[in-house]
């Protein structure tokens, strides 16, 4: 019975070795599979210069260097003459020798032309190297269905040196990244688990899919999610998408999705709020949704560990040592609070929203997810 188990072991370990080899992350068995139109050429010239050296040493003792260099310039009709007196019978072979090397360069130089003019090869070795270049990439955002909101949110992650991948199943994609000037970017069909693994996606912050059908938003949050469950269970990734309904919003969130954003209702939103409240509008234009300006808005987290649990928001003192004001407090339960008087207690597993500079926003995530409170407070 051991034995059997054993056995089961080592069959289960090699089907295993076999699949992470089928999936040929960086294309190297692709190019191996391409290259492969230069093995009878290569072989054929072997073959002919070892036969031409034979034939030089048996016929007029040739020493094998002599036989190897003679073979050589007779081989490629260089036009060089004989290093040493031939033969007649080594005359006829050399005449012999000359028609063989010249059905051979022929045959050499075609597959050269027809891997050359086919293409393959050379992108599968551009496509290599992008491939090899997202490897390197870390904390990045990875973006699915090139349109014009991608587009938009591509060039808001450049302005903010925040790094992104572009992946599109479009054969065009290529033609189009590069008009818009993307860094990484490769065409795959997005939800594929090698497309997934290509994208380097265990070192991301997070996916934004933003396709016209849901089915694809679906497919990509679900494979997401289980390439999480399997390699990355301690960070969870934070996948952003959109839908047409509110309906259809709630189930993207069921199925995994941390934001949903319905373009009519937020489009509706933002032109209420220019009916109502036109001044509101262009204060949150100049500074929310600009990039010339260095305002930011983000949620901070509040751990359990964190120095800021049960404490006030007046004893916390975030706009006098960190230069960043709380507008919101959302609950673990999801309830949200907007403008918090200052006696309201901060819980564990609530979110603080904060509006302030972007290096200050960044100071204070890590001041907040201390567990000791920062020198500059005990000051005070």
């Amino acid at each position: 019975m051991k034995l059997a188990k054993n056995f089961l072991e080592f069959i289960e370990k090699q089907n295993e070795h076999k699949k992470s080899r089928e999936e040929d992350i960086f294309l190297d068995q692709a190019l191996y599979y391409e290259l492969r139109h230069f093995r009878l050429p290569i072989i054929i010239t072997v073959l002919t210069m070892l036969f031409g050296s034979l034939g030089y040493v048996i016929i007029d003792d040739f020493s094998i260097l002599d036989a190897i260099y003679q073979t050589g310039i007779t081989f490629t009709t260089v036009g060089f003459g004989e290093i040493a007196p031939i033969s007649d019978m080594g005359r006829i072979f050399t005449i012999t020798l000359i028609i063989l090397g010249f059905g051979v360069f022929t045959l050499a130089v075609g597959t050269v032309v027809n891997v050359a003019t086919n293409g393959e090869i050379t992108n599968i070795i551009k496509v290599r190297k992008m491939l090899h270049s997202i490897a390197r990439v870390k904390r990045h955002f990875v973006l699915y269905y090139l349109n014009d909101y991608t587009v938009e949110i591509a060039n808001n992650l450049q302005r903010n040196h925040i790094p992104f991948i572009v992946i599109d199943p479009d054969p065009d994609l290529e033609a189009k990244a590069k008009k818009l000037k993307f860094p990484y970017y490769f065409q795959a069909e997005p939800h594929t688990e090698i497309a997934i693994k290509r994208a380097n996606l265990g070192m991301a912050k997070g996916v934004i899919t933003l396709s016209e059908k849901e089915a694809d938003n679906i497919a990509l949050i679900v494979s997401v999610r289980l390439f999480e469950k399997e390699y990355r269970k301690d960070r969870p990734f934070q996948i952003i998408t959109s839908s047409k309904s509110s309906e259809s919003a709630e189930k993207l969130r069921k199925l995994g999705a941390d934001s949903v954003v319905v373009p009519t209702k937020l489009t509706a939103q933002r032109i209420s709020t220019m009916a109502v409240s036109p001044d509101l509008e262009n204060l949150l234009e100049s500074f929310l949704y600009s990039n010339d300006t260095a305002l930011d808005m983000e949620e901070v987290f509040i751990p359990k560990y964190s120095w800021v649990v049960l404490k006030r928001l007046q004893d916390i003192r975030l706009k006098t040592i960190l230069n960043v004001s709380v507008v919101g407090l959302r609950y673990r339960e999801g309830k949200f609070l907007a403008m918090p008087k200052r006696d309201i207690l901060v819980t564990a597993d609530s979110y603080l929203l904060l509006v302030g500079k972007v290096k200050d926003l960044k100071h204070a995530k890590k001041i907040i997810s201390k567990v000791e409170p920062p020198v500059e407070l005990k000051i005070l």
